[in-house]
């Protein structure tokens, strides 16, 4: 015969477990899991940190970097620190510009003016180019036609950061008949990533020499 006065089991237990052990486990996960994604959030912001500086460095290094080019046969200092060269590359560029530019003949002047695009700016290569393919033709009907050009010690070459502006003296001979001229050759330049960039030639206040 049952016991009537057997108690119950009571609703809310499950086996011998009551709720709230289950609550608290519950709970204790989520903060557990709450606290390694914040370690992790904190690790991913300390990695952008850490990141962002690295980058800066390696943009700055990049920056003050300097670039050592010494063609062959050359001396001095011909270096770009960043995108601002030294001195004596300026005068050394200078120095080849001129004679690609401004001392050919009608045997020479193809080679000059090819050797002279390789170092054309892309932006500004076919305006270089026709301009140049204009002195060929003009070659090509004057076949005794030969430029001289030196840069004039009486003058100072000056430069800035985007173009050099170089006195010069010009001696045109077209069969046997000399004439001279005095005037500026403006080269406009550009520097990116160590190299150097030819944008324009302008020939500037030229008037024969009546000396």
């Amino acid at each position: 015969m049952a016991n009537p006065f057997r108690r119950k089991p009571q609703a809310d237990m499950i086996g011998d477990t009551r709720p709230s052990w289950h609550l608290h486990r519950y709970l204790q996960g989520s903060a557990n899991l709450f606290e390694e994604n914040r370690l992790l959030k904190v690790a991913i912001a300390g990695l952008f940190g850490i990141t962002a500086v690295l980058g800066t460095v390696i943009y700055t290094s990049h920056q003050n970097a300097r670039t050592v080019i010494v063609p062959f046969g050359a001396d001095g200092d011909l270096y770009v620190t960043g995108n601002k060269p030294s001195e004596t590359y300026l005068r050394a560029i200078t120095f080849n510009i001129v004679g690609l530019a401004g001392t050919y003949s009608a045997y020479s002047a193809d080679r000059q003016f090819q050797e002279l695009l390789r170092i054309a700016h892309p932006s500004a290569y076919n305006g270089l180019r026709d301009s140049l393919s204009r002195l060929l033709d003009e070659l090509g009907n004057n076949p005794t036609l030969s430029i001289a050009t030196y840069i004039r010690g009486d003058q100072p070459v000056t430069w800035t950061g985007s173009e050099i502006l170089v006195p010069v003296e010009k001696v045109r001979v077209i069969g046997g008949v000399i004439r001279k001229f005095r005037g500026n050759l403006r080269i406009r330049y550009a520097l990116e990533n160590g190299r150097f960039w030819l944008t324009a030639l302008q020939e500037e206040n030229f008037s024969a020499d009546i000396r």
